[in-house]
């Protein structure tokens, strides 16, 4: 357990950790991880807008349509199981700002593509990139806080996805109602979103190495103790050594079922609709042009959305990791359910974005903060990386599956039908956190995910330290 600064008891680095204070640091490391949600939502938004220009101007079917929407998805898988596996073997600072610069390039070439091909190669870029980002950012933020603000730290990473959110569709409805030729309109929308990930490159390069896996996988604990040290400006220093952490990943299977189980159902669900939100507009409002209908996702999102992320961000530690995201399954879940039985509900425009954006609050003020909070306490530091990037990739192909389908589904179910569909997910993801998953709130990294437990202890020490 974290003990109080000042106190005569000895702390090993994990403790300092538990225990240090809040400082500038953490507003650079914040700010540094959270440009790469923002590049990651804005992208998600602007694709669908952006499909709809291509489709008109390249002449695309709707196979076209659902892979360029969906590759990236996919990509995002290998980006992250490959960055989470690396940066535990070879440290989180090696390889950090690595996929940035993928992003920055995706984006890049996105805008310049001159057919399908191109495209299609750029947004796999993009995706590794993106992918790579989300073992690294979570527990990188993870690691550096400390228990009783863990979860609000990690989330307000997290929730650069609402800004990126809303800035998506303001980019597209600025271009639109200047008149920008659509060829030229969806070529800066892609292209911008290389901006953020351009601007954290050299950030996330001099960010220091996380002490917790210098100390207790590497073993340097002199090393961790500097860095420990210099962030936290002295406030927080390490007299003992920690134990050398090696838990296999055999232990640890049936928490990686609930973390990497219920993100994919929620991501399933969450991309299909964010992706195919204009289409879904159009069902509601078929005489809508791109214009309204990117103007009502603004609504949905601005009103419904970016509340919910701020609002887990600062409740999720008082409310429960867990908690909180059994609570976001249940009513998404339910207000799907509410759309799908009963159509007459979607006749009123303004009734269906009532529970269309109930739908989104909770998302966000749920699952999807929290599947990327959860991901990053539940495992050992020797594993953490590695099973977050093995959750956020297998989610991902749950996101590649519902920007792929939902499409089809639309075409061949219509609206009600394909929501009947997505609630089924969402009560998959409540029953999958229910069982699978231990509550973290208010645990150390270290109790949350038990890997103190049959750690063998270290023969040798280093100067100045003692075995803990």
């Amino acid at each position: 357990m974290a003990t109080p600064q000042g106190s005569s008891t000895q702390n090993n680095v994990a403790d300092a950790l538990n225990s240090v204070s809040f400082s500038p640091f953490h507003l650079k490391a914040m700010f540094a991880s959270a440009m790469g949600f923002f590049t990651s939502a804005y992208d998600l938004f602007i694709i669908g807008t952006a499909l709809v220009l291509i489709k008109s101007e390249w002449h695309l079917g709707a196979a076209e349509v659902g892979l360029i929407g969906s590759i990236s998805l996919i990509a995002t898988f290998v980006g992250a199981y490959v960055f989470g596996t690396l940066a535990d073997r070879l440290g989180r600072k090696a390889i950090y700002g690595l996929e940035a610069l993928l992003m920055t390039v995706g984006a890049l070439l996105s805008a310049f593509a001159p057919d399908v091909t191109v495209l299609l190669i750029a947004r796999v870029i993009l995706g590794l990139g993106i992918g790579g980002g989300y073992p690294l950012s979570a527990v990188l933020m993870s690691e550096y806080a400390n228990v009783k603000s863990r979860g609000r730290m990690v989330s307000l990473v997290f929730s650069a996805q609402a800004i990126g959110l809303v800035t998506g569709p303001v980019v597209a409805l600025t271009l639109l109602a200047a008149g920008v030729n659509h060829d030229l309109a969806w070529r800066l929308m892609l292209g911008l979103g290389a901006l953020p990930a351009a601007a954290v490159i050299y950030i996330r390069r001099t960010l220091p190495e996380s002490p917790r896996w210098l100390a207790r996988v590497k073993g340097d604990a002199v090393a961790a103790g500097k860095q420990l040290a210099s962030f936290s400006l002295g406030t927080a220093t390490a007299t003992v050594q920690d134990k050398i952490v090696k838990q296999p990943l055999s232990r640890y299977w049936l928490t990686l079922l609930g973390t990497a189980g219920g993100w994919f159902m929620f991501d399933y669900a969450y991309y299909g609709n964010t992706i195919s939100t204009p289409m879904i507009m159009s069902h509601i409002a078929p005489h809508a042009d791109v214009v309204t209908s990117t103007a009502l996702s603004l609504m949905v999102f601005a009103i419904a959305a970016v509340p919910g992320y701020f609002l887990a961000a600062f409740t999720i530690d008082r409310v429960g990791h867990k908690t909180l995201q059994m609570l976001g399954f249940f009513l998404m879940g339910l207000m799907f359910l509410l759309i799908g039985a009963f159509p007459v509900l979607t006749q009123s425009v303004g009734v269906f974005l009532v529970l269309y954006g109930v739908s989104y609050f909770f998302a966000e003020y749920g699952p999807n903060t929290t599947t990327f909070v959860l991901a990053a306490e539940l495992f050992p530091v020797n594993l953490r990386t590695t099973g977050h990037g093995l959750s956020a990739g297998t989610a991902k192909v749950g996101a590649f599956l519902g920007a792929l389908i939902f499409p089809i589904l639309l075409h061949d179910y219509g609206l009600h039908g394909t929501l009947m569909i997505t609630f089924f997910f969402a009560l998959a993801g409540l029953l999958l956190t229910a069982f699978c998953l231990k509550e973290p709130a208010g645990k150390s990294l270290e109790e949350a995910s038990g890997e103190d437990i049959v750690v063998p202890m270290r023969k040798n020490t280093s100067a100045g330290m003692t075995p803990s």
